[in-house]
């Protein structure tokens, strides 16, 4: 099982983040849990510095921008 985490304060372009990112997962049919994460300390642990971004299984895929559902199922296969 995955774990796709949408690192971000909640804004609307980590809440469209994470709507493209459980759309992607459930169009490759992957076994997946979300999880948002709010924490600023956690969010710079992970070396992120642009928000939103998408982390996978704790490795940051994507950071600073919302890719399509589409570019999502590259980054989740």
């Amino acid at each position: 099982m995955k774990t796709i985490q949408i690192l971000g304060m909640g804004c609307a372009k980590c809440n469209k983040l994470y709507e493209n990112a459980e759309a992607a997962a459930k169009a490759l049919g992957i076994e997946y849990r979300m999880e948002k994460i709010a924490d600023i300390n956690k969010i710079t642990d992970m070396g992120v510095m642009m928000t939103p971004a998408l982390a996978v299984d704790g490795v940051v895929k994507v950071s600073g921008r919302v890719p399509s559902a589409e570019a999502l199922k590259d980054l989740l296969r």
